[in-house]
This record gives structure tokens, sequence and C-alpha cells, in this order.
């Protein structure tokens, strides 16, 4: 793994974090008002979780490019991380801001796939890059559920 190819991921990866830190608010009235699951974890887990998936994200992100058999290969690659990160970043506003529980259930099912289709390629170029993404993998599927379970408790919103 190359360190200019990790640090243009790694900035990569931390615009898509940027985006969700400024978007989040746990704390409004909006948020607090919601029906949420007892087994959501609470606020606190969220930061550190999040740090470390982000730093998985790009550490893989750069193993994976690295690791291209060609330009076709690295082509791709590159457009799955962005399509994926720009979901990742993507969902944090609809939930958050727009207050559209259901929008961002679609939105993070549509990034639950581009998860996937990363996780492959990566594990394609790559065995560790593969395998740095499924901590993601598994945290965005809890976080569907938990999305998921917010939009049953809470219709019309």
């Amino acid at each position: 793994m190359s360190g200019p190819t990790l640090f243009r991921t790694g900035l990569a990866t931390a615009g898509a974090a940027a985006a969700g830190a400024v978007a989040v608010d746990p704390d409004s009235a909006w948020y607090r008002s919601l029906n949420r699951p007892a087994w959501q974890p609470p606020a606190e887990a969220f930061p550190p979780v999040w740090t470390a998936l982000y730093a998985s994200i790009a550490f893989a992100g750069a193993r994976a490019l690295d690791a291209s058999t060609g330009d076709g290969q690295r082509r791709w690659l590159r457009r799955l991380y962005g399509i994926n990160l720009a979901l990742n970043a993507g969902w944090t506003p609809l939930f958050f801001r727009a207050r559209r529980p259901r929008l961002a259930l679609a939105e993070i099912i549509a990034l639950d796939g581009a998860n996937v289709a990363l996780a492959v390629q990566a594990w394609r170029a790559d065995r560790v890059a593969g395998a740095a993404l499924l901590p993601y993998l598994a945290w965005t599927g809890f976080a569907t559920g938990l999305n998921a379970a917010i939009a049953a408790r809470n219709p019309g919103r």
C-alpha cells in the first residue's frame, strides 16, 4: 500500500465523515421525540465506532486500489469507492436534517448494496482489503435495521 493512495483515500473518507458529522444532531427535539428501540446504542457509541470504521474504509480502499491488476479494475474500484462514500455521507442529512426516516431507509439500503459491491471488488483485488470492510458491512447492516425500526415506530414522520 502506497502512502499517496492512503493519503487520497484518507482525505476522501474524512470528507464523508465531516459531511455526516455536521448533519448529525442527536440532541434535537425532533430526534429525542422519536420512538426508538431499546436496543439502540447510546449516542456516545457512534463517534468512536465511526472513527474506527472510517479508518478501515480508507485503509481497505488504499490496499485494494494499489493491488488492482489493471486500469479497468482500478477505475471500477475508484468509482465504487466514490459512490460508497457519497451514499455514506448522504444518509445523515436525510435522516437528521430532512427528518425523513423512510427516505433515509431507502438510501441506506442503497448504501448496503454499494457496500457489498465495494467489498466484493476489494476482496478480488486484495483479501486483506476485503476483510477490512467486513465490520463496515456489519455496522451498516445493523444501522439499516435500526433505521427500519425507527421508521416503523414513527409512521407519518
